[in-house]
């Protein structure tokens, strides 16, 4: 029996699609459907093994499962001059570090698309 890495999986209810799809993240494309939650499950190991094959098959970069809980919680990013100055003079006024402020937009409109996805 061969060993198929463990990919992190998804599973969720499509109104399109009447049903339950599962995907693995890490593999483009790879998804699955079924009417329950379980029969997405069962079915997305098989598209995982196909989708790894054909990968293999055509020569193409196999990536490695992502490990859940290994983002570091930090990130760089640059943002323009203006904008820096603007968030810095606003988590003065607020009385908070400028990560501390940033952290508030980020959570408040992150949560804020999630619903919003949610109800669609």
């Amino acid at each position: 029996m061969k060993k198929t890495p463990k990919y992190p999986l998804e599973v969720f209810w499509s109104d399109e699609d009447e049903g339950y799809i599962a995907i693995a993240p890490d593999l483009p494309g790879c998804s699955a459907w079924g009417e329950t939650e379980a029969e997405s499950l069962g079915e997305i190991h098989h598209a995982v093994d196909a989708w790894l094959e054909a990968a293999k098959k055509a020569g193409n970069p196999i990536p490695a499962p992502t490990i859940p809980g290994s983002a570091s919680g930090k990130f760089l990013m640059r943002i323009p001059k203006r904008l820096h100055a603007d968030l810095s003079r606003a988590a003065k006024r607020e009385g908070v570090s400028l990560n501390q402020y940033v952290l508030y937009l980020l959570a408040g409109n992150h949560a804020a698309a999630r619903e919003q996805n949610a109800s669609t």
